[in-house]
């Protein structure tokens, strides 16, 4: 899951820096800088010493991050996929130590 989810991580930045790559490309092959070619990631320290980040031209803040846990935390959401990975994983630890236990007796 971890793999998974770092490789992902590793994904999405190559996309992004691959647009910021094609933005500078299209602002070369004009041959002159065009206000309408944005960034694709704009960063920015406000006046009270906070960042502003925008992707996309979305707004990103912490502030929208800590009010998503949020409200997951007050749906209680029920992961199946999770669930159903506990469960598989203990029938698994039960069968191996069940075949440990016999393998030992044996011996």
């Amino acid at each position: 899951m971890l793999k998974c989810f770092l490789i992902c991580c590793v994904l999405f930045v190559g996309v992004l820096m691959g647009m910021q790559k094609a933005n500078v490309g299209m602002t070369e092959m004009k041959g002159y800088h065009d206000e309408g070619f944005k960034a694709p990631i704009t960063i920015k320290e406000g006046n009270n010493g906070e960042v502003e980040a925008s992707v996309l031209g979305k707004n990103v803040s912490s502030h929208d991050l800590e009010g998503k846990k949020e409200k997951i935390k007050e749906i209680k959401a029920f992961n199946f996929f999770s669930s159903l990975g506990k469960t598989i994983a203990n029938i698994i630890s039960g069968i191996t130590e069940k075949i440990i236990d016999v393998a030992s007796s044996l011996l």
